[in-house]
């Protein structure tokens, strides 16, 4: 099979659109959300929280609709994504989110689909011009809301940048391993990278104290909408659309992450800021919007 034939037909129908936006919005959420919670729950044990209950709970509703536990095989590609995505991707920006805002974390993760367009010519598979202008368009608009008041640490920083290397790779990557088919196939990957992160949280030391109210439910949402929900709809997207569709998240994700961080977590944006904004919606838009398909790939 060539490089064209196996890359996903950008064809935005009615499922492509409601993963889409409950990409963008939910996982635009779960930057404030995974701030709150962290206050007085530890960062990579919660994650393994939120990923091992979330995982259990759909393979549990997987088994009593009569589906088939992974393979083998399956569980080991499984492993390799989940650590990649939840441990390498979601745990470095947690753990980045100690010493940076909500708001410059969604930012800095930002350039997942320029790292995803690039791993994506590992297996062969094409960026169209289009989509490098956008891509570029948005950037700009990252550069211009980090000129701005919302900064992070060195090492934040740091982390936040090998997030979406972890993160865009793995998500390459599991196009061309055998994954459990469908919703299973999150449930495995979640309870493996929830298992590697609860892992981690034991070599480093992490405690458990007495958490407020306020972590319980943001780790409740993060658990039912971050991962059941969204997680789900995201690997639906890399199997079914481009590489730089399925990153456009990180595009509009900011947008909601700032707004919330600013109306609810006390972070500024000033005119600066919100003109970046605008610029990253216009990427988001030359990046999602659908490229004719050749005839010869059409087939």
């Amino acid at each position: 099979m060539s490089a064209a034939a196996a890359t996903p037909a950008a064809r935005l129908t009615p499922l492509v659109l409601l993963c889409l936006g409950l990409v963008y919005v939910v996982w635009g959420s779960t930057y404030f959300g995974i701030k709150v919670a962290i206050e007085t729950l530890p960062p990579l044990g919660m994650l393994a929280a939120r990923f091992v209950l979330a995982g259990a709970l759909l393979l549990l509703v997987l088994r009593v609709r009569g589906a088939a536990l992974p393979t083998a095989r399956e569980w080991g590609s499984s492993a390799i994504v989940g650590t990649l995505l939840l441990g390498g991707g979601t745990g470095l920006v947690t753990l980045a989110e100690r010493d940076a805002s909500s708001s410059v974390a969604a930012m800095v993760i930002a350039v997942s689909p320029l790292f995803a367009a690039l791993f994506a010519r590992l297996w062969g598979e094409r960026t169209g011009g289009r989509e490098w202008l956008g891509i570029g368009v948005g950037l700009i608009g990252i550069a211009l809301l980090n000129v701005g008041e919302l900064h992070a640490t060195p090492l934040a920083a740091l982390l936040l940048i090998l997030a979406p290397l972890c993160w865009t790779f793995g998500s390459q990557w599991s196009r061309h391993l055998p994954l459990p088919q469908g919703l299973m196939g999150s449930a495995a990957e979640m309870l493996a990278g929830g298992g590697v992160l609860l892992l981690l949280s034991v070599l480093m030391g992490e405690r458990w104290g007495a958490p407020s109210a306020a972590s319980l439910w943001a780790l409740a949402y993060l658990t039912v909408f971050g991962s059941l929900v969204a997680y789900s709809a995201y690997m639906y997207l890399v199997a079914h659309t481009r590489p730089a569709l399925a990153t456009s998240y990180a595009y509009v994700n900011p947008v909601v992450a700032v707004l919330l961080g600013v109306g609810f977590g006390g972070e500024q944006l000033g005119p600066l800021g919100w003109a970046a904004l605008l610029v990253i919606l216009t990427g988001v838009a030359l990046v999602a919007w659908p490229r004719r398909v050749p005839e010869a790939e059409a087939v």
